[in-house]
Protein backbone atom coordinates (compact mmCIF):
# COMPACT_ATOMS: atom_id res chain seq x y z
CA UNK A 1 0.00 0.00 0.00
CA UNK A 2 1.40 3.03 -1.05
CA UNK A 3 1.49 5.99 1.13
CA UNK A 4 2.50 9.85 0.45
CA UNK A 5 2.99 13.07 2.28
CA UNK A 6 3.81 16.85 0.82
CA UNK A 7 5.45 19.37 2.14
CA UNK A 8 5.32 22.65 -0.20
CA UNK A 9 8.99 21.83 -1.72
CA UNK A 10 9.14 17.93 -1.55
CA UNK A 11 7.18 14.76 -1.68
CA UNK A 12 7.28 11.91 -0.10
CA UNK A 13 5.73 8.53 -1.42
CA UNK A 14 6.36 5.08 -0.11
CA UNK A 15 5.42 1.82 -1.88
CA UNK A 16 6.63 -1.18 0.00
CA UNK A 17 10.10 -1.02 0.10
CA UNK A 18 10.39 1.64 -2.77
CA UNK A 19 9.99 5.45 -1.23
CA UNK A 20 10.32 8.35 -3.62
CA UNK A 21 11.42 11.46 -2.68
CA UNK A 22 10.67 14.61 -5.42
CA UNK A 23 11.63 18.04 -5.64
CA UNK A 24 8.40 20.37 -6.68
CA UNK A 25 9.28 23.71 -6.59
CA UNK A 26 9.12 23.85 -10.98
CA UNK A 27 8.76 27.30 -10.99
CA UNK A 28 12.49 27.73 -9.70
CA UNK A 29 13.60 24.89 -11.70
CA UNK A 30 13.44 23.29 -8.33
CA UNK A 31 16.35 25.61 -7.03
CA UNK A 32 17.16 24.60 -3.20
CA UNK A 33 15.59 27.32 -0.87
CA UNK A 34 15.97 27.17 2.98
CA UNK A 35 12.45 25.95 2.90
CA UNK A 36 13.52 22.70 0.73
CA UNK A 37 16.60 22.21 2.36
CA UNK A 38 14.73 21.47 5.78
CA UNK A 39 12.34 19.55 4.18
CA UNK A 40 14.89 17.35 1.57
CA UNK A 41 16.28 16.72 5.64
CA UNK A 42 13.45 15.83 7.67
CA UNK A 43 12.58 13.81 4.66
CA UNK A 44 15.45 11.52 4.48
CA UNK A 45 15.27 11.66 8.48
CA UNK A 46 11.48 9.97 7.77
CA UNK A 47 12.26 7.49 5.59
CA UNK A 48 16.15 6.07 7.84
CA UNK A 49 13.05 5.81 10.71
CA UNK A 50 10.19 4.44 8.60
CA UNK A 51 10.50 0.17 8.31
CA UNK A 52 10.84 -1.85 5.13
CA UNK A 53 11.87 0.98 3.01
CA UNK A 54 15.09 -0.35 0.82
CA UNK A 55 15.38 2.23 -1.69
CA UNK A 56 14.89 5.81 -1.79
CA UNK A 57 14.65 7.30 -5.39
CA UNK A 58 15.45 10.80 -5.63
CA UNK A 59 13.71 12.75 -8.69
CA UNK A 60 12.38 15.86 -9.76
CA UNK A 61 9.08 17.47 -10.96
CA UNK A 62 9.18 20.37 -13.82
CA UNK A 63 11.40 21.06 -16.70
CA UNK A 64 14.73 19.49 -15.00
CA UNK A 65 16.21 18.06 -11.65
CA UNK A 66 17.55 21.04 -9.41
CA UNK A 67 18.67 24.54 -10.58
CA UNK A 68 21.12 24.68 -7.77
CA UNK A 69 20.91 26.54 -4.66
CA UNK A 70 18.26 29.54 -5.11
CA UNK A 71 20.60 32.68 -5.31
CA UNK A 72 17.24 34.71 -5.19
CA UNK A 73 17.03 33.84 -1.73
CA UNK A 74 19.00 36.05 0.81
CA UNK A 75 21.45 34.77 3.29
CA UNK A 76 19.71 33.77 6.45
CA UNK A 77 20.75 35.69 9.61
CA UNK A 78 21.29 32.90 11.31
CA UNK A 79 24.53 32.08 9.55
CA UNK A 80 27.03 34.50 9.98
CA UNK A 81 28.53 33.55 5.90
CA UNK A 82 27.84 31.26 3.31
CA UNK A 83 30.28 28.62 4.71
CA UNK A 84 28.39 28.18 7.64
CA UNK A 85 25.27 27.68 5.53
CA UNK A 86 26.53 24.88 3.75
CA UNK A 87 28.03 23.05 6.72
CA UNK A 88 24.93 23.73 8.82
CA UNK A 89 22.27 23.26 5.99
CA UNK A 90 23.64 21.35 3.10
CA UNK A 91 26.61 18.56 4.57
CA UNK A 92 23.40 17.43 6.63
CA UNK A 93 21.59 16.30 3.82
CA UNK A 94 24.80 14.98 2.14
CA UNK A 95 25.68 12.99 5.06
CA UNK A 96 22.61 11.59 6.11
CA UNK A 97 22.53 10.32 2.04
CA UNK A 98 25.58 9.12 2.33
CA UNK A 99 25.30 7.27 6.21
CA UNK A 100 21.86 5.72 5.45
CA UNK A 101 21.29 2.05 5.30
CA UNK A 102 19.13 2.68 2.04
CA UNK A 103 20.31 2.70 -1.36
CA UNK A 104 19.61 6.19 -2.38
CA UNK A 105 19.09 6.30 -6.52
CA UNK A 106 19.34 9.57 -8.56
CA UNK A 107 16.96 10.34 -10.84
CA UNK A 108 18.36 13.17 -13.05
CA UNK A 109 16.08 14.69 -16.15
CA UNK A 110 16.65 18.05 -17.84
CA UNK A 111 20.09 19.38 -15.71
CA UNK A 112 21.03 18.80 -12.68
CA UNK A 113 23.32 21.95 -11.94
CA UNK A 114 25.84 23.68 -8.90
CA UNK A 115 24.85 21.84 -5.77
CA UNK A 116 21.72 20.18 -7.29
CA UNK A 117 24.27 18.18 -9.22
CA UNK A 118 26.45 17.85 -5.97
CA UNK A 119 23.15 15.86 -4.47
CA UNK A 120 22.71 13.95 -7.67
CA UNK A 121 26.41 12.88 -7.11
CA UNK A 122 26.29 11.93 -3.80
CA UNK A 123 23.32 9.66 -4.16
CA UNK A 124 24.81 5.66 -4.36
CA UNK A 125 23.48 4.66 -8.04
CA UNK A 126 22.53 7.20 -11.10
CA UNK A 127 20.64 7.08 -13.99
CA UNK A 128 19.81 10.17 -16.33
CA UNK A 129 17.86 10.56 -18.93
CA UNK A 130 19.22 11.04 -22.90
CA UNK A 131 18.55 14.41 -22.47
CA UNK A 132 19.70 15.22 -19.27
CA UNK A 133 23.21 16.69 -18.03
CA UNK A 134 25.53 17.42 -15.28
CA UNK A 135 26.10 21.79 -15.08
CA UNK A 136 28.88 22.36 -12.34
CA UNK A 137 27.89 26.04 -12.98
CA UNK A 138 30.49 27.71 -10.10
CA UNK A 139 32.54 29.21 -12.35
CA UNK A 140 30.54 30.87 -14.47
CA UNK A 141 29.32 32.87 -11.61
CA UNK A 142 32.46 33.18 -10.41
CA UNK A 143 32.45 30.62 -7.59
CA UNK A 144 34.15 27.32 -6.40
CA UNK A 145 32.56 23.92 -6.46
CA UNK A 146 30.57 23.00 -2.94
CA UNK A 147 28.99 20.08 -1.75
CA UNK A 148 31.40 17.49 -2.55
CA UNK A 149 31.63 18.61 -6.58
CA UNK A 150 35.03 18.59 -6.79
CA UNK A 151 35.79 15.38 -4.68
CA UNK A 152 32.93 13.39 -6.89
CA UNK A 153 34.43 14.70 -10.40
CA UNK A 154 38.40 14.21 -9.52
CA UNK A 155 37.18 10.70 -8.09
CA UNK A 156 35.29 9.96 -11.59
CA UNK A 157 37.31 11.92 -14.16
CA UNK A 158 41.02 12.44 -12.57
CA UNK A 159 42.41 15.93 -11.65
CA UNK A 160 42.62 17.51 -14.83
CA UNK A 161 39.65 16.32 -16.91
CA UNK A 162 38.10 17.05 -13.49
CA UNK A 163 40.20 20.71 -12.95
CA UNK A 164 39.00 21.57 -16.48
CA UNK A 165 35.61 20.99 -16.07
CA UNK A 166 34.96 22.85 -12.91
CA UNK A 167 36.69 26.01 -13.87
CA UNK A 168 35.41 26.08 -17.17
CA UNK A 169 31.83 25.54 -16.12
CA UNK A 170 31.22 22.64 -18.83
CA UNK A 171 27.99 20.82 -19.27
CA UNK A 172 28.42 17.15 -19.18
CA UNK A 173 25.84 15.20 -21.33
CA UNK A 174 24.31 11.68 -20.01
CA UNK A 175 26.24 9.66 -22.46
CA UNK A 176 29.40 11.32 -21.61
CA UNK A 177 28.62 11.05 -17.46
CA UNK A 178 27.58 7.00 -18.31
CA UNK A 179 31.01 7.02 -20.31
CA UNK A 180 33.15 8.59 -17.27
CA UNK A 181 30.81 6.44 -14.30
CA UNK A 182 29.55 9.12 -13.29
CA UNK A 183 26.28 7.45 -14.64
CA UNK A 184 25.09 4.25 -14.10
CA UNK A 185 22.39 4.27 -17.22
CA UNK A 186 21.10 6.26 -19.76
CA UNK A 187 17.50 5.84 -20.28
CA UNK A 188 14.89 6.71 -22.68
CA UNK A 189 13.34 10.69 -21.65
CA UNK A 190 9.89 9.27 -22.36
CA UNK A 191 8.64 7.19 -19.26
CA UNK A 192 12.45 7.88 -17.46
CA UNK A 193 10.95 7.75 -13.88
CA UNK A 194 9.27 5.04 -14.27
CA UNK A 195 12.42 3.26 -15.63
CA UNK A 196 14.04 4.08 -12.80
CA UNK A 197 11.35 2.62 -10.84
CA UNK A 198 11.99 -0.45 -12.09
CA UNK A 199 15.09 -0.42 -11.73
CA UNK A 200 14.64 0.89 -7.62
CA UNK A 201 12.56 -2.66 -7.75
CA UNK A 202 14.88 -4.89 -8.27
CA UNK A 203 17.26 -3.50 -6.04
CA UNK A 204 15.16 -3.94 -3.55
CA UNK A 205 15.01 -7.16 -4.18
CA UNK A 206 18.52 -7.77 -3.52
CA UNK A 207 19.63 -8.69 0.17
CA UNK A 208 19.14 -5.87 2.27
CA UNK A 209 22.16 -6.65 4.92
CA UNK A 210 24.43 -7.30 2.29
CA UNK A 211 23.56 -4.23 0.19
CA UNK A 212 23.64 -2.42 3.34
CA UNK A 213 27.34 -3.11 4.53
CA UNK A 214 28.62 -3.25 0.65
CA UNK A 215 27.69 0.21 0.64
CA UNK A 216 29.36 1.35 3.62
CA UNK A 217 32.19 -0.60 2.36
CA UNK A 218 32.31 1.19 -0.72
CA UNK A 219 32.11 4.46 0.55
CA UNK A 220 34.96 3.52 2.95
CA UNK A 221 37.15 2.21 0.30
CA UNK A 222 37.97 5.76 -1.23
CA UNK A 223 39.44 6.98 1.35
CA UNK A 224 41.47 4.14 3.38
CA UNK A 225 43.78 1.21 3.00
CA UNK A 226 44.13 -2.13 1.13
CA UNK A 227 44.48 -3.70 4.57
CA UNK A 228 41.80 -1.84 6.43
CA UNK A 229 39.11 -2.60 3.74
CA UNK A 230 40.77 -6.21 3.89
CA UNK A 231 39.69 -6.21 7.62
CA UNK A 232 36.34 -4.17 7.09
CA UNK A 233 35.14 -6.70 4.51
CA UNK A 234 36.11 -9.67 7.19
CA UNK A 235 34.22 -8.21 9.59
CA UNK A 236 31.09 -6.96 7.51
CA UNK A 237 31.35 -10.95 5.89
CA UNK A 238 31.12 -12.36 9.61
CA UNK A 239 27.87 -10.51 10.15
CA UNK A 240 26.58 -11.57 6.71
CA UNK A 241 27.32 -15.00 7.06
CA UNK A 242 25.10 -15.68 9.99
CA UNK A 243 22.32 -14.02 8.64
CA UNK A 244 19.09 -15.33 7.91
CA UNK A 245 19.11 -14.06 4.22
CA UNK A 246 22.54 -16.05 3.86
CA UNK A 247 20.85 -18.67 4.77
CA UNK A 248 17.83 -18.15 2.68
CA UNK A 249 20.17 -17.26 -0.30
CA UNK A 250 21.84 -20.68 0.02
CA UNK A 251 18.66 -22.90 0.54
CA UNK A 252 16.70 -21.09 -3.00
CA UNK A 253 19.69 -21.60 -4.73
CA UNK A 254 19.92 -25.56 -3.98
CA UNK A 255 16.18 -25.74 -4.27
CA UNK A 256 16.77 -23.46 -8.06
CA UNK A 257 14.00 -20.63 -6.61
CA UNK A 258 14.29 -17.17 -5.68
CA UNK A 259 15.37 -15.89 -2.59
CA UNK A 260 12.93 -13.96 -0.42
CA UNK A 261 15.07 -11.82 1.57
CA UNK A 262 14.26 -10.17 5.45
CA UNK A 263 17.29 -8.29 5.93
CA UNK A 264 18.13 -10.52 8.87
Amino acid sequence: METTTQTPTVGCAIDGPVATLTLQRPQAMNALNAAMRRELLAAMHQLDATDGVRVVVLQATGAGFCAGNDLKEPLDPAHRDVEAMILAEYQPILDTMAASSRLYVGAVHGTAAGIGMSIALNCDLLWMSEGACLYPAFAPIALVPDGGATWQLVQAMGYRRALQVLIEGRRLPAAECLAMGLANGVAADDGFQATVRAQAQRLAELAPLAVQHTKRLARSAVSTTLDQTVRDEAAAQNLTFASADCREAVAAFFTQRQPRFTGQ
